[in-house]
């Protein structure tokens, strides 16, 4: 079963979860092309993410899944949405709607387990810096040039949540 279900049993419990995250799954997909077109996270699409994940996660708590995943998505979110401000807050280049898809993405990865959270966090910037890196050696980009993080900072995130406890267990983590 994928990590997201993988402590969850009973049918409401299991529709509960993978409602959540098919609505990430259609969000990622919408706030990824959106970013790239226009190096924006809308709000309207972000931050319904925080009660709808978090509404049907505790769905599925009510239902039977363990209280200690919801806790672990509320760590995660909190976390991940406190570093991308202090990243904001340094310059690091993160926009508003970044540190706020943080959040979002913390709390579906904190479900899926703590090698899905920082495999997931740390993806998305391998993802992204390469793709910098390819953008400068084929001199389509300078060091100024911005560019779109929410595509990496997902891919990253879907990464973590798939695959995050296996790559985790690779790198002795």
């Amino acid at each position: 079963m994928p990590a997201p279900f993988a402590e969850v049993a009973g049918p409401v419990a299991v529709t509960a979860v993978a409602l959540a995250f098919g609505w990430l799954g259609v969000a990622s997909v919408a706030l990824a092309l959106i970013d790239v077109r226009t190096h924006r996270l809308p709000n309207a699409w972000v931050l319904p993410g925080y009660p709808i994940l978090g509404g049907l996660l505790l769905v599925a708590c009510l239902a039977g899944a363990p209280w200690s995943s919801l806790l672990r998505a509320v760590i995660g979110g909190l976390v991940l949405f406190a570093f991308y401000l202090v990243l904001r807050a340094a310059g690091g280049g993160m926009g508003g709607g970044d540190v706020k898809l943080a959040g979002v993405l913390g709390m579906a990865l904190g479900w899926t387990g703590w090698p899905a959270l920082a495999v997931g966090a740390f993806a998305g910037f391998v993802f992204g810096g390469v793709y910098g890196a390819i953008l400068l050696a084929a001199r389509r980009a300078h060091r100024r040039t911005a560019v779109a993080f929410g595509p990496w900072m997902l891919l990253g995130a879907w990464t973590g949540i798939l695959w995050g406890a296996e790559t985790a267990a690779r790198l002795g983590l």
